[in-house]
């Protein structure tokens, strides 16, 4: 679903923030700068699905002179919304010798790191990754992996709170998220901790993978919550259109976590830029193929995060905004 004709307010380019700087060598391979003789490298990407969504990532590097058929070539390798392959899928990468490996979800970051200790990995936008054990400290890696990172605790807190200004009698909803993903577990968990300070009953929608978003689809027909929280992962991402489509056909109101969901139709999102995240990324990969060492690099974490409304999609499906609402709005499209 698109939508044209749309309104900006307070554009800015998102920024992101170095957390922390330190960390001790490690025995990592060492790599040649790019101003010596010409190479090709060799980069492993691991993802659910070829998606659009990866494509900031590859502009940027071609932009710092990494251009696949050129100077780059890139061994990709999918799951196809299933998690149980990435540990595979893994390992096939680290046999191609790639000089260094880019991750989407959770899943596949921790499935190339129980793979390989020396190859360098990078995620471009990893949900809570020190507690899912990707990574030691924000500051510190303390190992082979490093890129960004979203933390969920403040942002589930921030975003019931909009929707309760969104929806002042918003009293019950469900969050539709992926269960093979622990990173998004953990949020589940802190967007329940959340709704319970607000006093907002939240029951879970789980899928795991592509066949399970019908008998979802059909199960949220049938309950009509108030609202849907939808959390984003590679896996929702790939069903990015399917989910939008739904909430605006069955009329519920949906609270998304990335402005491009609320581009591509969807009611409301809270949350980080993804395709400036994708294009950060390729910052940490020049890093490291110019000779840098993962753990010298610190996870970054977004300094800005903005909320937009369709408003368009807000009259499809009948939803009277408050007036206190828009002013909250960084970017409305109408």
């Amino acid at each position: 679903m698109h939508f044209i004709g749309r309104r900006r307010r307070a554009m800015r380019r998102r920024d992101l923030l170095i957390i922390a700087t330190g960390g001790l060598a490690l025995g990592f391979r060492p790599y040649s700068s790019l101003s010596q003789p010409f190479r090709v490298w060799k980069m492993g990407f691991l993802a659910h699905g070829n998606e659009i969504f990866y494509q900031p990532l590859f502009d940027r590097l071609k932009e710092l002179g990494y251009e696949e058929g050129r100077n780059l070539i890139v061994e990709r390798r999918y799951a196809e919304g299933h998690a149980d392959r990435f540990q595979q899928l893994a390992k096939e990468l680290v046999q191609q010798n790639v000089d260094i490996i880019i991750v989407v979800t959770t899943p596949a970051a921790l499935a190339a790191k129980n793979a390989t200790t020396t190859i360098p990995i990078v995620f471009p936008n990893a949900i809570n990754p020190v507690e899912t054990g990707v990574v030691a400290s924000l500051g510190h890696p303390g190992c082979n992996v490093t890129g960004g990172a979203i933390p969920t605790a403040e942002l589930s807190a921030k975003r019931l709170e909009l929707l309760k200004q969104m929806m002042p009698d918003l009293s019950q909803g469900i969050v539709l998220w992926n269960e093979a993903n622990p990173s998004v577990s953990l949020g589940w968990r802190d967007t329940q901790n959340a709704g319970r300070a607000l006093r907002i009953v939240l029951d879970p929608q789980r899928v795991r993978e592509p066949a399970d978003f019908g008998p979802a689809f059909a199960m949220l027909a049938q309950k009509r919550p108030q609202v849907i929280i939808v959390f984003q992962d590679a896996l929702t991402l790939q069903h990015r259109d399917e989910i939008i489509d739904f909430t605006v056909r069955e009329r519920l109101p949906a609270m998304f976590t990335a402005k491009e969901w609320t581009d591509a139709g969807g009611l409301v999102s809270y949350g980080e830029n993804l395709s400036e995240m994708y294009r950060r990324g390729a910052y940490f990969v020049d890093r490291i193929l110019r000779g840098a060492n993962p753990m010298d690099l610190p996870v970054e974490q977004p300094t800005k995060y903005d909320l937009m409304l369709n408003m368009k999609t807000a009259k499809a499906i009948g939803l009277t905004i408050p007036h206190r609402f828009l002013d909250r709005v960084d970017d409305i499209i109408e």
